[in-house]
């Protein structure tokens, strides 16, 4: 198993520039994406084939 949490983490902090995640990891991911209190600074960028990519912003979406 993915630890998904770790990954969140290492983006945050600078350590990575981003977290690419499958569609078939999406559900999985994103669970543990919004137990997380700053889940607002993740964006993701949906591309085809269910691909998505999430970077981490300083300011929070809206």
């Amino acid at each position: 198993m993915t630890d998904y949490n770790q990954q969140l983490e290492d983006l945050k902090n600078g350590v990575i520039e981003s977290i690419t995640i499958e569609k078939e990891d999406f559900l999985e991911f994103r669970t543990v994406l919004i137990a997380r209190e700053d889940f607002k600074h993740f964006r993701g960028t949906a591309y085809h084939h269910g691909t998505t990519v999430y970077t981490y912003t300083v300011e929070p979406s809206k």
